[in-house]
């Protein structure tokens, strides 16, 4: 990506888009299309996937118009996966792939957060999905008195990528309290480690709304390492902590000799 900060050294490379690593996604609960223009004139750039979070997308005013929006702009849109939850618990799983087709999204979640069915199925659902578009599945509940061991976080996500899903999802809801987060937003380093030992980085989309979990994943993975659930007024002071260009990481990529 070329921005003005090229002409420094010691700025870490950020891929160009369409990028494969260092993805932004953003958290949409329900922007305006206004606010959604403004959004993308400012951080289209710097995002890469835009949820659109969990039921809003079907009570959103002028929702087709914004994902034009979005579309136009070189951003990927999508529904959150808690709407294919909702449209599955009530036995529509064709309607929902209806929804999908009607606002021709090829980007789909697949998720298990809110509603508990069996994880075969889970993985069905993935690899039946992932010969329409593209998918990424989310691991983890939304639930606090569910709780996987680092082994079962492993396992269900080496298994949904071997079904199809392009990234797994790490959840920890827009709140940053729950799933690979503790109740007070600190990294639960026990289970990142496992993650990070067993799969790719390349293929783990960190959801970290919280500014301490983005500067902790960012010196543990580097610049580009995939982030999620980020609020739209956070993407640009993001990229700034990806850069090195806040106190939180200033010193992140510097050398050395620089650093006394």
């Amino acid at each position: 990506m070329k921005t003005v900060v090229n002409n420094l050294p010691y700025i870490p490379e950020r891929p160009a888009k369409p990028r494969i690593k260092g993805l932004t996604m953003v958290m949409d609960k329900g922007l305006s299309l206004r606010e959604a223009e403004d959004f993308v004139s400012v951080c289209g750039d710097y995002t890469d996937y835009v949820k659109l979070g969990f039921g809003t997308a079907i009570i959103t005013p002028d929702f087709d118009k914004k994902i034009r929006i979005y579309k136009e702009a070189g951003l990927r849109p999508y529904f959150g996966g808690t709407l294919f939850e909702i449209f599955l618990i009530r036995g529509m799983f064709d309607e929902f792939v209806g929804l999908i087709d009607k606002y021709e999204v090829d980007l789909v979640e697949i998720s298990d957060g809110s509603y508990d069915f069996d994880h075969s199925k889970k993985l069905e659902y993935i690899s039946l999905l992932a010969k329409r578009g593209t998918v990424i599945s989310e691991v983890g509940s939304k639930k606090k008195t569910v709780v996987y061991s680092p082994d079962e976080w492993v396992r269900q996500m080496q298994l949904e990528l071997e079904a199809g899903s392009s990234k797994v999802i790490a959840e920890a809801r827009e709140a940053g309290t729950i799933g690979i987060y503790n109740d007070d937003g600190s990294v639960n380093i026990e289970i990142i480690k496992a993650i990070a030992t067993n799969v790719s980085i390349d293929n783990v989309i960190w959801e970290a709304p919280i500014k301490s979990q983005q500067v902790w994943l960012i010196k543990q993975f580097g610049a580009n390492v995939n982030l999620g659930n980020i609020p739209p007024n956070e993407v640009i002071p993001l990229e700034t902590l990806r850069l090195g260009l806040r106190g939180d990481t200033f010193f992140q990529f510097l050398p050395d000799n620089l650093k006394q």
